[in-house]
């Protein structure tokens, strides 16, 4: 549906343009477009400078949340070596671990196990991993985390992770903000590429109400995914809460309207780029879901992640989250960042608190 599409991948494939003419061929379709568990608590509080999203907060037992959350905020699996340890223990055998920082993914125990140790190492010590937002899945869940560092904040993203029958790790996908946020100047570049592609026939839909997160997000990138422009815009615009804050990667600045989240979808809306979903977590209030898009047919897809929130009155989107995977990996930027801040992983963060929720 031509205009969803802008928000879960137009700006991501357009940062891909401009970044790709920087660093790689777009012949190849390279360019830059735009974690657990140790099941012994509940959830944990989190910091009251980082509110989470309402899920978050519920009382009620949901495995893979509070899996994370016991991992990532109590063992500290992210950068300590006794929390890493715990997290390669509640791996499945052929645990699959896809960190679209890295060139490669890991796959089976002794793999996941290696993986995150590295993850400690490259830390050095410095710093921690903050869960600023955690959907409320049961046997798969996302959350939004923040790198901190003494009174400074730096680098986010967002992890997807997916248990087996037994509750083990059995997929997890990673993807870190690109330092490089190239914004409104890709748009035009984005048109050239997709210059004389065919808008795809539409189709008819049911139309439906959903109130479970991720149940919105399916009706809006499965059911809606081809339908007639006015209506699938008019169907986007009755999900949209009127405080609704919407964060791209690709850009400084957050969205803070629907009149705004409108205008950026017409925007950015071109032929030629097919949206598809492929993990859907089963969060309530709040869910996580991976994509890969494929620019004009082009042979290479490349992945995203998103996150989205609701009002748990109205059960509409009040939060949105989209990152890409950068195509060369490790990024030539987040890299040296990684190097030389290891703590925060940015060249220059931000003061501790500043962007509570992540934003």
């Amino acid at each position: 549906m031509r205009d969803l599409k802008p928000l879960a991948q137009i700006s991501v494939l357009a940062a891909s343009v401009v970044t790709g003419l920087s660093f790689s061929p777009l012949s190849k379709s390279k360019a830059t477009f735009p974690g657990v568990l140790s099941p012994k608590s509940s959830a944990s509080s989190l910091s009251a400078t980082t509110p989470t999203s309402p899920s978050a907060k519920a009382f009620t037992t949901k495995r893979a949340r509070d899996l994370v959350q016991s991992l990532v905020e109590e063992d500290k699996c992210y950068v300590t070596e006794a929390g890493a340890r715990a997290f390669a223990e509640v791996c499945a055998p052929d645990v699959l671990i896809e960190d679209r920082f890295f060139p490669q993914p890991y796959t089976g125990k002794t793999n996941a196990a290696a993986y995150i140790m590295e993850r400690v190492a490259q830390r050095k010590g410095k710093g921690e991993v903050r869960i600023d937002r955690i959907s409320d899945g049961d046997i798969a869940c996302g959350f939004a985390w923040t790198w901190t560092c003494g009174q400074e904040e730096g680098l986010r993203g967002t992890t997807f992770v997916e248990l087996n029958e037994n509750g083990q790790i059995k997929y997890i996908q990673e993807i870190p903000e690109p330092l490089f946020k190239p914004g409104n100047l890709t748009k035009e570049l984005l048109r050239a590429v997709t210059q004389g592609a065919e808008p795809k026939p539409t189709v008819s839909f049911e139309k439906k109400a959903p109130t479970a997160a991720n149940e919105v997000a399916k009706y809006l990138y499965v059911d809606l995914q081809n339908a007639e422009p006015e209506a699938g815009t008019a169907e986007l615009m009755r999900f949209l809460a009127d405080d609704i804050l919407y964060r791209d990667f690709n850009f400084q600045n957050p969205l803070t309207s629907p009149a705004e989240v409108k205008a950026f979808v017409d925007d950015f809306s071109f032929p030629g780029i097919e949206f598809r979903p492929l993990r859907f977590d089963d969060g309530d209030l709040s869910t996580c879901f991976t994509w890969e898009v494929v620019l004009d047919d082009a042979p290479d897809t490349v992945k995203g992640m998103s996150f989205y929130e609701l009002d748990p009155e109205t059960r509409k989107i009040v939060y949105v989250r989209d990152v890409p995977e950068s195509a060369i990996k490790p990024p030539i930027l987040g890299k040296l960042a990684r190097d030389f801040r290891p703590g925060l992983g940015v060249f220059r963060g931000v003061p501790l608190g500043s962007r509570p929720g992540g934003k």
